[in-house]
């Protein structure tokens, strides 16, 4: 696992690091220092550490006058021991919503597995985005189907035709464009 880094071909287009509205301001990585780790497992130094011991991000892009953001994703989201849901709305998705993000892209094909809790959060984040959407792309099979079994997908737009997007072949005001007509054809 230490070798999967978060997505950096867009690094020259945005950095959460040196984004003053961002919740990483600041961060500084190191290439040498592997700290974090997801079980015994330790991950690239570049994932960021919102408060979770399973589950790390990264935010590759942020626009905010189109008001959306592209977040990444790598490790177990277990909502039922960990409770990553609530930590990661309150200390990542809460902070993106004061600076009016109403549209999140999560890319999730490096989220290993997924383990239900209540559904509080996800209702939450969905009430409020009245108007955004927030789009899973690219999830394992497993972890989708772990996802809807509990419900979890009423508030993800996801599956489908958003398991297959190569999404690393766009820039990031393209794939929004994208994933945009795909989210408002499903809604028509």
């Amino acid at each position: 696992m230490h070798l999967v880094e978060p997505y950096y071909h867009w690094m020259n287009l945005y950095q959460a690091s040196e984004d003053p509205l961002s919740p990483f301001l600041g961060r500084e990585y190191s290439e040498l220092y592997f700290e974090n780790q997801i079980y015994n497992y330790l991950i690239h130094p570049q994932w960021d550490d919102f408060g979770s011991s399973t589950l790390f991000a990264k935010i590759i892009y942020v626009d905010y006058q189109e008001s959306f953001a592209v977040i990444e994703f790598i490790g177990e989201w277990n909502d039922a021991i960990e409770n990553d849901i609530m930590t990661l709305k309150r200390d990542l998705i809460d902070e993106l919503l004061k600076e009016k993000i109403d549209k999140f892209i999560l890319i999730g094909e490096n989220v290993l597995n997924f383990h239900s809790s209540d559904d509080c959060y996800y209702e939450e984040w969905t009430d409020d985005i009245e108007e955004g959407w927030a789009v899973m792309l690219n999830l394992h099979e497993h972890v989708q189907t772990e996802m809807r079994e509990v419900g979890i997908d009423q508030y993800f737009i996801m599956g489908g035709e958003f398991n297959t997007i190569e999404w690393r072949t766009y820039l990031p005001k393209q794939l929004y464009k994208l994933i945009s007509e795909k989210v408002k054809l499903r809604w028509e």
